[in-house]
């Protein structure tokens, strides 16, 4: 036993008997059978430790934690590890656990009177979708990662996508959680009400919160009834100006009726017609910026109609220069490749330094042109891929390497670019993170930019949730 397991008064092996115990041998893994488990999307963060636990219920995590508790064990929750800012992974002294909510994946019930839906975190989000409209309902949250992030990972990280202009983000979407305590107790929270003033509102301080606080093991969602009618246009326009200039337009003409509103630029485009397979332009002509709008309405009749006269409107103003409409459904997954495959798109250009941020939605062609002439002065020839959800102001404003130039030479100045434009975003007084968290990657930058009281009241939240500092240590704060 090592002097810092005798402190701890337990030894790894003994962690590990009582550990198997509880989930069994074959949910405690160790050695190469964590590796899946200890890398994230980009390669950027690396992490060991003690082992991989995978448990099946929310009594087996709280009996975890107690043991984790008990011998000072730090805990790291995942869920579909899909996270880009390193907050999944434990660090690299071996001497944590990372705890894997993806064997907990039950339906716990549908109430298509409250409009709400229970589920266990390990439930993929596209899961999620899928169980709701099988009921007739809709779970509205979007990512392009749906098919692999979880619904825990989502409450942690407060996820956001290409939906929060009609339903908001993850945060708003939750009625209510059950999460396990740093010292193992239950905190069961799970509500269907839609009217509970009864105090601090425990939900959104977990939300958001990327493991720090507690272990969401459940959730009741909120749900909403399914449009009768969706319609899809892809618009080709000369600038974000006249991209917020048509969204002004879209919303006085179809109001709440717009359920996205993405920003995408030509060389976007052009990136994913280039590496991806079975996909054109819809446009006759190029544009440098494109949007792709979505309507959707509860009443079937008049829709198609209603984002007609938009786009004939926007035409005669000037606003736009072209556009495209879906005529099927085949279609319309067609326009919504272009968007989704953006991210992917760019590491077949090379290194690509990216940044979440967001400012209000009025500042955006703002804030996007200062970016642009910055990065000519910082970055010569480096590509500016700068797209997203408009309709929020969650610009996600990645810059890919010259062309032929070095990667890891490109890669390397990571910080010095994120300074540039994260610089400008403070200038907006916009967030350094919009929909992707803190983690390890933003950590000292928060520290940095967040209001000091702001830190000190989270801080003390922390304290109060996790004295001990076991859950996520090293993210966020």
């Amino acid at each position: 036993m090592s002097a810092r397991d005798a402190g701890r008064g337990e030894g790894a092996d003994a962690r590990l008997d009582r550990f198997r115990a509880i989930v069994g041998p074959a949910n405690v893994l160790v050695g190469a059978a964590m590796a899946p488990y200890l890398v994230e999307p980009r390669g950027l963060y690396r992490a060991n430790a003690l082992c991989v636990l995978r448990p099946g219920s929310t009594e087996e995590v709280a009996s975890l934690m107690e043991i984790c508790a008990r011998t000072r064990t730090p805990v790291t929750p995942q869920g579909g590890g899909t996270g880009l800012v390193g907050g999944q992974l434990p660090d690299l002294s071996g001497e944590g656990v990372a705890l894997s909510l993806r064997r907990m994946t039950s339906l716990r019930g549908i109430d298509p009177f409250s409009l709400s839906m229970t589920v266990e975190a390990g439930m993929t989000l596209a899961q999620a979708q899928a169980e709701a409209e099988r009921a007739g309902l809709l779970f509205p949250l979007s990512l392009a990662s749906e098919g692999s992030c979880t619904i825990g990972g989502n409450i942690a990280s407060n996820a956001g996508g290409v939906a929060v202009i009609a339903y908001g983000s993850m945060r708003d979407l939750v009625l209510g959680v059950e999460a396990v305590l740093a010292d193992g107790r239950v905190y069961r929270g799970l509500s269907r009400l839609r009217k509970d003033n009864t105090g601090y509102d425990l939900k959104d301080l977990i939300a958001g919160s990327e493991g720090t606080l507690a272990i969401v093991t459940a959730a009741t969602l909120k749900l909403f009834p399914r449009p009768a009618a969706v319609e899809t246009a892809f618009v080709g326009l000369p600038s974000p100006a006249a991209a917020l200039e048509l969204l002004a337009l879209a919303r006085e003409k179809c109001g709440g009726e717009i359920a996205a509103f993405e920003l995408i630029p030509q060389i976007g485009v052009d990136f994913v017609l280039r590496h991806g397979e079975g996909l054109r332009d819809p446009l006759a002509r190029p544009a440098p910026w494109r949007v792709l709008i979505e309507v959707a309405s509860l009443r079937p009749e008049g829709l198609s109609e209603r984002l007609l006269a938009l786009l004939g409107e926007a035409a005669e103003r000037g606003v736009i220069a072209d556009a495209a409409v879906a005529a099927s459904g085949a279609q319309r997954k067609a326009f919504w490749r272009l968007r989704e495959e953006l991210s992917d798109a760019q590491r077949y250009e090379g290194g690509s330094i990216k940044h979440d941020v967001s400012v209000a939605v009025a500042d955006v062609p703002a804030f996007l042109a200062e970016v642009e002439a910055a990065l000519e002065r910082a970055a010569p020839d480096a590509r500016l891929v700068a797209f997203g959800h408009l309709g929020d102001g969650n610009i996600h404003c990645n810059v890919s390497q010259p062309v032929g130039a070095d990667r890891d030479a490109f890669l390397a100045r990571w910080d010095e670019i994120a300074d540039v434009v994260h610089g400008i975003v403070a200038r907006f007084s916009g967030s350094i993170s919009a929909e992707h968290g803190i983690g390890q990657m933003k950590r000292e930058l928060l520290a940095r930019v967040k209001d000091p009281v702001a830190l000190d009241l989270m801080r003390a939240v922390k304290r109060a949730f996790d004295p001990s500092n076991l859950l996520n240590p090293g993210k966020v704060l």
